[in-house]
């Protein structure tokens, strides 16, 4: 499948600790725009090292904000099928960066292999979240990018990555540990108002250029998979590839 993206808009920052903080910024000023027109923001959070990086900014900049972090409902793109302390868990991660100290109360995690018996069980269980207390859509969706061009849990030539039909999947057998895992499809992530893509360091920046190409793969680079609602739906898409110097440096 060859997919065309839409034109999105590119960000470069010199270094890993300027992109926290602007993303950070960013994403409390959309916040409290949100709030302030009466809406209840519905954000997706990722992992990764940039994200752990801009989340501990987020703590740092909520203050002054004006959020009111209890009136925000917070996803997870893709989660680690481990054990619910495991420091693998992107939900954990959050927590400890910023979720617990801003005062985040709507959290949805997915499950770990304390709450379900399978990724299977476990996936089927967050589609049932998303559909009871999901908006239709992100707000704002943050995924990072692999050096592979994975995105969420969704890999290179990953059957997986084939799903339809469903808001998550099960992921077995994944290239990169552990082994499995759940992941939003992209047809849920693609049920989103405004996507940023997050990456920092030269080890990004091939899989940023496949990715942003005029013509390329999906099963090759899945984050060209996820280009947000089709135009037809009435809704326009606003991407961001939020970058340092080193992850853009080969566009």
């Amino acid at each position: 499948m060859n997919v065309v993206p839409p034109s999105p808009r590119i960000e470069v920052q010199p270094s890993p600790e300027a992109l926290a903080t602007a993303v950070a910024g960013e994403l409390l000023t959309r916040l409290a725009d949100l709030q302030a027109a009466g809406q209840v923001p519905q954000i997706g959070l990722t992992g990764g090292t940039i994200a752990e990086a801009i989340h501990r900014e987020v703590a740092r900049l909520s203050p002054a904000s004006g959020v009111d972090w209890g009136t925000v409902v917070v996803w997870f793109g893709d989660e680690r099928f481990v054990a619910p302390d495991s420091p693998d868990r992107n939900a954990g991660q959050a927590r400890a960066a910023f979720l617990d100290a801003v005062g985040a109360t709507q959290v949805h995690e997915m499950a770990s292999t304390a709450t379900a018996s399978s990724v299977e069980e476990g996936a089927a269980a967050y589609a049932d979240l998303v559909r009871a207390h999901g908006a239709g859509g992100f707000d704002v969706l943050m995924l990072g990018i692999g050096p592979d061009g994975h995105v969420a849990s969704l890999f290179p030539g990953h059957p997986a990555a084939a799903t339809t039909d469903a808001v998550a999947v099960g992921v077995h057998d994944s290239p990169k540990p552990p082994p499995d895992r759940i992941s939003l499809t992209f047809e849920c992530l693609n049920r989103a108002d405004t996507v940023w893509f997050l990456a920092a360091g030269d080890g990004k920046a091939d899989a940023v250029a496949r990715a942003l190409a005029p013509e390329g793969s999906v099963t090759e680079t899945p984050a060209r998979g996820v280009t947000g609602r089709d135009p037809a739906s009435g809704t326009a898409t606003e991407i961001t590839w939020w970058l340092d110097t080193a992850a853009a440096s080969a566009l």
